[in-house]
């Protein structure tokens, strides 16, 4: 499988003229009968090959943490010495299979290892720092620690250009921003955590989200990398514009959610959807249905359908997904029109095949 990066390459070695691409690609919109943009496509696996070298990958980093580990133990938290060594093995190993090979999945493993790593060797040196009963310093080295984990992210960015980097930096200068200041309120008073800091995280949410927006503007064609970026970021957003969103509806509480609660799930699910929709990304509709799930099991155990509730909810979401799957652009294409010209020109083009 070549993704929309491969074509891009070969055109600019000249292997490829930009007709022939072009060609290619709207052959391909006409097979598929979708346009290539709402597909999403981005490249994970090309063969099994990349599995077989993310196994090897894995097992290196497990290995490089352990023998971190044996040599400094930590009893309060990470070992300094295991999260450098992990990190440096996937520097090392990036130079290889992400700067030469071009691998795909290898390189998200590595890349996640990289900022992973960085981020655990300086947690356990601040652990140690603030083991003093002191949350307010500790908020601010476990922030410090994350800006620095972004730092690492754009110095990888900088030298292997893989498109998750982006969404990983982001979502350590988030989580910084979160630690900072949910720590500083929180600290030394009765506030329930969930109290700060799930308005935080859906705050991060629309930034990363508004963030990821900005990348989509730049390609609405969806045809070079920076697609691929906005794909991370959307699905780094999505989770954390989700998770609030239920939990101020009750959804997370454990207990019986009610039937006006269940009817503003199903309300904001289709909010969410339309929105899935008009941007043509589906991180949303993925990251809120679990919740979706649970309100409808419930709402079938409610009213009577105790031994099929499950079954019921199942192919009634199911069934859903799929005709919403099946009629993607057709449905985007009324949706998208339904909004201002300004707001359709920043949008990837809903266009009819055939």
């Amino acid at each position: 499988m070549y993704s929309e990066e491969d074509i891009n390459s070969a055109v600019a070695a000249g292997a490829l003229s930009a007709d022939a691409a072009a060609a290619f690609r709207a052959h391909m919109t006409q097979v598929r009968d979708m346009p290539r943009g709402d597909e999403e496509n981005f490249r994970l696996v090309t063969s099994f090959n990349d599995i077989f070298v993310t196994i090897g990958v894995v097992i290196m980093l497990m290995a490089a943490g352990a023998i971190g580990e044996a040599i400094l133990h930590s009893n309060n938290g990470p070992s300094p010495l295991a999260g450098a060594l992990v990190a440096a093995t996937a520097w090392g190993l990036a130079e290889f299979f992400t700067l030469r090979r071009r691998m795909a999945l290898p390189s998200i493993i590595l890349l996640l290892a990289w900022v992973g790593g960085i981020f655990a060797t300086l947690l356990g040196i601040v652990i140690g720092l603030a083991d003093n009963g002191n949350d307010t310093l500790a908020a601010i080295l476990v922030s410090a620690s994350a800006l620095v984990a972004a730092g690492a992210a754009w110095v990888h960015w900088r030298r292997f250009m893989v498109p998750i980097t982006v969404a990983a930096g982001a979502v350590a200068v988030g989580g910084s921003l979160i630690a900072l200041i949910g720590g500083t309120i929180a600290s030394g008073t009765d506030i329930k955590p969930e109290t700060v800091f799930i308005p935080l995280v859906f705050a991060v949410g629309i930034a990363i989200f508004a963030f990821a927006m900005r990348w989509d503007a730049s390609d609405r064609a969806r045809t070079t990398r920076r697609s691929d970026v906005a794909f991370w970021l959307h699905l780094a957003a999505a989770p954390m514009i989700a998770h609030p969103l239920f939990h101020w509806l009750g959804v997370t509480d454990g207990g019986e959610i009610g039937v006006a609660a269940a009817a503003g799930v199903l309300t904001v699910y289709v909010a969410l959807g339309l929105v899935a929709l008009a941007i043509d990304r589906r991180a949303l509709l993925v990251s809120a249905l679990a919740y979706v799930l649970i309100a409808l099991t419930w709402l079938f155990d409610r009213f009577g359908a105790v031994e099929l509730n499950f079954a019921l909810t199942a192919l009634v979401i199911g069934s859903a997904l799929l005709t919403l799957s099946a009629f993607w652009t057709p449905i985007r294409k009324l949706v998208v029109e339904q909004l201002p010209n300004g707001l359709q020109a920043r949008l990837p083009e809903a266009i009819l095949v055939g």
